[in-house]
């Protein structure tokens, strides 16, 4: 649950950028094929999350394996895709079952 708002969340502040936002902010737009071999090739990164964005924006988290890098990505319907934040130590979170509420 929590890794699933997690998830949310940055699918949310991605949505919310617009394109024009996105390449203001992060110069680093191009081929979505090109950003993700890039990213394969110099820090060993594929996707392990993806979610549509309400701007129709496909956001992607790409993390290596062993978590020491991650990197969002936007991509939208002309496929352009854009760099929208990268970092150090993902961690994927366990998923645990919802709390229903008491009655």
């Amino acid at each position: 649950m929590f890794r699933h708002a997690l998830v949310s969340a940055a699918i949310l502040i991605a949505a919310t950028i617009t394109p024009a936002a996105a390449q203001q902010q992060q110069p680093a737009c191009t081929k979505r094929t090109d950003v993700v071999e890039h990213l394969a090739g110099k820090y060993k990164e594929a996707p392990v999350a993806i979610g549509l964005g309400n701007n129709g924006g496909v956001i992607e988290v790409l993390s290596s394996q062993s978590g020491t890098s991650w990197t969002i990505i936007i991509t939208m319907p002309n496929g352009t895709s854009c760099m929208i934040a990268a970092g150090e130590n993902w961690e994927k979170v366990p998923m645990v079952a919802s709390l229903k509420p008491n009655a």
